[in-house]
């Protein structure tokens, strides 16, 4: 099982995020931003980072890459894919989440251990987990605040579409507490924190919480094939 790991100019996380991925047991297989071949990958990650230094908004320059279109299509059609932290904002810039990715409320960039709650144990990426559990993975951003509008926000609630909620304190104003969300599919997951961070006991968080994101993707791909 082959999962993409998208670089822009100013990712970061890219090869935290591949070495999550082997750690799962799929095979992680690097894809160039001015690529539209996804390299008959099952899935793909949109790892963290500053793409192209957030100039303008973060996100907004990326979601013209070539390597885009091609996963907007894909994940329209059912393609799996994972977006952190920057990935995230990048699929708010392309409309495969809704809503929009704002300056933390307090104007300063927060790196932390950050307690979830999962609130959607449904999706490609948290098959692994049950609804309601709580896990710790680490957090860092200046751009986190996650935003939309009321009727959005009622609609994500109503159709469970809140993946991960903020416990112990709201970190960048993310309205109604959202740490990160899915489509209606459930195949398309967005978040801030960064599960890749916390995969092996000697790094990050020193826990394993974040290992599930892939252990359910490679279930999904498994069950799928």
């Amino acid at each position: 099982m082959r999962v993409g790991v998208v670089t822009f100019p100013g990712t970061l996380d890219d090869r935290d995020t591949q070495r999550a991925v082997r750690l799962a047991g799929l095979e992680a297989v690097p894809l160039w931003h001015r690529d539209k071949d996804l390299k008959q990958v099952d899935a793909v990650v949109l790892p963290g980072g500053f793409s192209y230094g957030d100039y303008l908004r973060a996100g907004a320059i990326s979601r013209f890459s070539p390597v885009m279109e091609t996963v907007v299509e894909q994940a329209k059609a059912g393609m799996p894919v994972l977006g952190i932290c920057n990935g995230f904002q990048v699929l708010t810039e392309t409309h495969l989440l809704p809503g929009a990715m704002l300056r933390n409320n307090h104007l300063h960039f927060i790196c932390r251990d950050q307690r979830l709650r999962v609130e959607n144990a449904d999706t490609a990426w948290t098959a692994d987990y049950a609804a309601g559990q709580e896990i710790s993975v680490p957090l860092k951003n200046i751009d986190g605040r996650y935003v939309a509008d009321e009727r959005t926000l009622d609609e994500l609630e109503a159709e469970g579409r809140v993946a991960f909620r903020y416990l112990d304190g709201n970190p960048n104003g993310s309205l109604r507490d959202i740490a990160g969300i899915t489509n209606a599919a459930g195949n398309v997951v967005g978040l801030m924190p960064h599960p890749e961070h916390a995969v092996e006991p000697l790094i990050g968080t020193g826990r394993t919480d974040g290992l599930g994101f892939f252990t359910s993707l490679l279930k999904k791909l498994v069950k799928a094939s």
